[in-house]
């Protein structure tokens, strides 16, 4: 399992792709998978531990992450005659080496960060997974779409909720962290917002200047420890998108707490969200808002049950698992 090395695997706070990965890893291993977890030295599993990077290189300024990248990529590679397979979660960088490689790679596709980076997809020798189906690519074959699962046993069930708003995720223009204080105005409910600052100067100008402690607070980067507690404490989750999100873990993980979202039809938001029992697909701020009185109405107990069904960690590795079937049965490209 070749996790990315921006974050510990599990992470502390942000990191999703390192959460994933940890979540896929733990999960084999209760299946009785052999699983060798190549990622920053600090990570915490129950599998063989191996890798390179002391720690994550977005926790330490002094890190170069290119480098510490091409040096985990090259010491996984260095061992890959060891295992039956190898799945990537390091995005394009693992593919420029794919041909040397001495196992079959499975390499989960987290979305495209630049759509200049689709030809090291288009040129490797990989079987290809995505997250969505609105995230996929026309230019690449895929085995199969694997929506992401969530520790359910860490998201307890909230039955009660509360009356406050939540945002959750990184504040960048792209999560519309600044629409989403709009909405819970116009909707007269204070907002929690929790996340890293990607933008400074967007949080700066757009965001800060409406934290008031009160109407608004900001929690920070909320890790495992306080994410249920936040989520479920909430009367819905404000996810206004501004671009084509390939999944969004905290949707889910709101849901799972029995938390309902209120979001936009763009990217995987159509796929993850079952309209009117798990959360609301709006066009725009106002409608947003007009949303949030039937979302807090919503049977809590209805979501969580579907997100129980839809992406608990144990139907995510069982897809997994199809996964490699196919791919250690023969070519798929």
């Amino acid at each position: 399992m070749l996790a990315p090395v921006a974050w510990r695997t599990p992470p502390r706070h942000y990191g999703p792709w390192e959460q994933v990965a940890s979540t896929i890893t733990e999960g084999l291993l209760g299946h009785g998978v052999d699983v060798t977890l190549f990622a920053t030295l600090d990570s915490v599993t129950d599998a063989e531990l191996d890798g390179v990077c002391p720690h994550g290189y977005a926790e330490d300024p002094s890190l170069d992450g290119r480098v510490w990248e091409a040096l985990h990529v090259a010491h996984a590679l260095a061992r890959s005659s060891e295992f039956d397979l190898v799945h990537n979660h390091l995005d394009w960088l693992p593919l420029a080496f794919a041909p040397s490689f001495q196992a079959p790679m499975v390499t989960t596709i987290h979305g495209f960060s630049d759509p200049r980076i689709v030809p090291a997809y288009a040129r490797a020798a990989s079987a290809y997974v995505s997250i969505s189906d609105a995230d996929r690519s026309p230019e690449l074959d895929y085995v199969s779409t694997v929506h992401h699962g969530v520790d359910l046993d860490s998201l307890p069930f909230s039955a009660a909720g509360g009356d406050d708003l939540v945002v959750f995720g990184r504040i960048h223009p792209d999560k519309g962290t600044a629409v989403a204080v709009d909405i819970a105005r116009r909707a007269g409910r204070r907002l929690v917002i929790c996340g890293i600052v990607q933008d400074e100067r967007y949080f700066a100008e757009q965001v800060l200047p409406h934290v008031d402690g009160d109407r608004v607070r900001y929690l920070g980067s909320v890790g495992p420890d306080r994410r249920a507690e936040v989520l479920g404490r909430a009367a819905a989750l404000l996810h206004p998108i501004a671009f084509d999100e390939p999944f969004g873990l905290a949707v889910v993980e709101a849901m799972a707490c029995g938390t309902p979202v209120i979001t936009y039809p763009r990217g995987a938001m159509p796929e993850v969200v079952d309209e009117g029992v798990t959360g609301f697909l709006v066009d725009g701020p106002v409608a947003a808002a007009a949303a949030v009185e039937s979302a807090a109405a919503l049977d809590r107990a209805a979501c969580r049950a579907t997100a129980r069904r839809r992406f608990s960690t144990a139907r995510m590795v069982t897809d997994y698992l199809a996964v490699y079937a196919t791919v250690l049965a023969g070519p798929t490209r």
